[in-house]
């Protein structure tokens, strides 16, 4: 196939090139800037243009942002979606993550329903955050569950409800498209917490290395030597599970107009530095001496046998997660 994949720069869409090109489709991501195409490009120097290119987006909160992008010659026949702001630096919560998150989610599906009639496939990278119900969970999370979260409470309270907001509202805007237009696409989204796995060498700097792998960084950088601190995320899956997900979901049929919860299990911080200490003596004095489990039990079960199943994803262990994401800190310069 060829597929368009938003958000190149990023950590997800980072891994799911490297996938897209192992199945032998032919790939043009975004990039806000020619000299952020061209750092990704030379990442893959024996990969000739007509199999990985790129095109500039700039803003992907504008209505038109990707009017032209997804205009491809030849067609592409497939979009994967991954471009979405994740911080927490957040002074103004609609500004800084609603609108770009939704306007960038409705804004894609309007340009490839206007300027793209081949593409069939589209894959979005929604979040665990539109599932959670953080004041009541229930027994067991899936696919079915959505975030209660109301716009008022988004736009109005914390920013950590504000980005939970984000992605129940881009999400929705995105099935309620498919829902009320005629298109030609089917939809797929995919629906990760945490996201842990190795850094991107070529691109991430230590110091604006995504959120999900913020902890970790921390951990052997010696920031938690006096203690750890609480597992906000309980949940995680690997990057290269996750990105594996997106073009799966993208190839398969069955997978076609489905939700998919994207989980390995749970972890707890305790967990990540008992690897760490396990694995890298070296680090031993960077991490506290006391690292007591600050979670007993898991208030939740999860099901994530959708994805298992129709993906067929067998999921990366923490152990593995770990280590990977460590060794690819320390080769950046930890």
């Amino acid at each position: 196939m060829r597929v368009l994949l938003t958000g190149g720069s990023g950590f997800i869409a980072a891994h799911c090139v490297d996938y897209l090109l192992q199945g032998n489709h032919e790939v043009v991501f975004t990039v806000r800037s020619h000299e952020k195409g061209k750092k990704i490009l030379s990442n893959h120097p024996n990969v000739p243009e007509a199999k990985l290119s790129y095109v500039i987006v700039e803003d992907i909160a504008k209505e038109d942002a990707f009017d032209e992008a997804v205009k491809g010659t030849p067609p592409f026949q497939a979009v994967l979606h991954t471009a979405s702001p994740f911080h927490f630096n957040v002074k103004d919560a609609k500004k800084d993550l609603l609108d770009p998150a939704i306007i960038g989610t409705t804004g894609i599906l309007k340009a490839i329903q206007k300027n793209a009639p081949q593409v069939k496939r589209v894959v979005i990278t929604s979040s665990f955050a539109a599932i959670v119900n953080p004041k009541q969970n229930p027994d067991t999370y899936d696919e079915s569950h959505w975030n209660p979260v109301t716009m008022d409470e988004a736009t109005n309270t914390d920013p950590g409800t504000a980005y939970r907001g984000s992605k129940k509202f881009a999400e929705k805007a995105a099935w309620d498209f498919v829902k009320d237009n005629k298109v030609n696409f089917t939809l797929s989204t995919m629906n990760p917490p945490l996201v842990l796995g190795p850094v991107v060498h070529y691109f991430n700097s230590l110091d604006s290395i995504n959120t999900s792998n913020e902890t970790i960084r921390d951990m052997i950088q010696g920031k938690f030597k006096d203690g750890l601190p609480p597992t906000r995320v309980i949940l995680f899956v690997d990057v290269r599970d996750l990105a594996l997900a997106h073009v799966r979901a993208m190839e398969r049929e069955e997978a076609e107009n489905k939700r998919f919860f994207i989980t390995a299990g749970f972890f707890q911080n305790s967990d990540v530095a008992k690897i760490i200490k396990d694995n890298f003596p070296e680090l031993k004095e960077k991490l506290p001496k006391e690292m007591e489990p600050d979670i007993k039990e898991f208030p939740y079960k999860i099901d994530n046998s959708r994805a298992t199943k129709i993906l067929s994803i067998e999921w990366r262990k923490l152990e593995e997660s770990v280590i990977d994401t460590v060794k690819s800190m320390q080769a950046a310069g930890a």
